[in-house]
């Protein structure tokens, strides 16, 4: 009997590396308090402490089972190059998200122009760099950043990903200036696309899900993040039902396990429901593997190995329900 067993690599389609440093602070009364804390570790970096920490927040990654990451990153361009290298170092494939800021947040974040945005994409892939387009949110960006960043991710047939109905005051803002939600901008503007991946989506409606499931976009919910930012559910079964594809993250990185995010997500559509196996183990582990995959344009990442050994398997009758079910990230060989 085989003593571990192979399985397609987990994909982290949702990071932003420095905010692990954030693990165990208890500060923020809400999410807008959460950020203020965000914003001022963001300052504090530079090419020098992104090059070091990411290398660890990568390798506690891989170690969990997670292969491939998509980095959403807005720390500034040689903090881009900075990360690249770490991951380099690490082991894991990365795509770079390169992040859209044109207003809020902090001016390190900001470029000067969208055209300026699009030249440190094009910097990024003569440099033999995989990156996506990553338009922050609708609070970062304005609708003509939006429509020329949809048009070049069409043309050039890149990932876009995008922040998008994490919470409430985020839609109320963007209903009082464009007088539509968040992703029913997005589609205005061209951004929604099969390569969309729009990022938790937790309080999105059922209008929304339907442009969502049109434009054949996929949805990457990060639960623990979303839990200990208090952003609310992701509507897994209405989501599910319209055929629209799921990924994760571990997006902030309060927890790094692709077993625990995924273990909550079918969790989350248990309570929601109030019936079990609402998403059967076979399509957890491909939203945990593929479908990460698939919203980073990706064709191959690494494979991992199951310890069979491990206490947490000791007598299971399925290895994969024992794995969704009971393992933790230390399960892997």
């Amino acid at each position: 009997m085989a003593e571990t067993l192979t399985v397609p690599g987990f994909v982290n389609a949702h990071c932003h590396g420095f905010q692990r440093a954030l693990r165990g602070r208890g500060g923020g009364a809400d999410f807008w308090a959460w950020r203020e804390l965000m914003l001022a570790e963001a300052e504090l970096q530079t090419a020098a402490t992104v090059r070091r920490t990411y290398v660890e927040v990568y390798r506690e990654l891989r170690a969990a089972g997670y292969t491939a990451v998509g980095e959403f990153h807005y720390l500034g361009f040689d903090e881009a190059l900075a990360a690249v290298e770490a991951a380099d170092e690490a082991g894991i494939r990365i795509v770079l998200l390169l992040a859209a800021y044109e207003r809020g947040g902090l001016s390190r974040f900001r470029q000067e122009s969208v055209g300026e945005y699009l030249r440190q994409v094009d910097d990024l892939r003569a440099r033999g760099v995989a990156v996506g387009l990553a338009p922050h949110s609708v609070r970062a960006v304005t609708s003509r950043w939006l429509e020329e960043i949809g048009r070049y991710a069409a043309t050039e047939r890149l990932p876009l990903h995008v922040h998008a109905d994490e919470q409430p005051r985020e839609i109320e803002e963007c209903l009082a200036e464009h007088g539509v939600r968040p992703i029913e901008l997005l589609e205005r503007t061209g951004c929604l696309s099969e390569r969309t991946t729009v990022v938790h989506a937790t309080h999105a409606d059922g209008g929304e899900l339907d442009l969502l499931a049109q434009a054949g976009a996929r949805i990457c919910v990060c639960p623990t993040t979303e839990a200990n930012l208090g952003d609310g559910f992701l509507p897994v079964e209405r989501v599910s039902s319209r055929s629209i594809g799921i990924c994760i993250g571990s997006d902030s990185n309060v927890r790094i396990d692709p077993l625990e995010e995924l273990r909550e997500l079918e969790g989350i559509a248990r309570r929601q429901s109030g019936r079990r196996n609402v998403i059967s183990n076979e399509a957890l582990l491909c939203i945990g593997a593929d479908e990460g995959a698939g919203a980073l344009g990706l064709e191959e990442w690494s494979d991992v190995e199951i310890d069979l050994g491990h206490p947490s398997l000791r007598g299971v009758d399925d290895v994969f329900e024992g794995l969704i079910a009971g393992c933790g990230a230390d399960v892997f060989a």
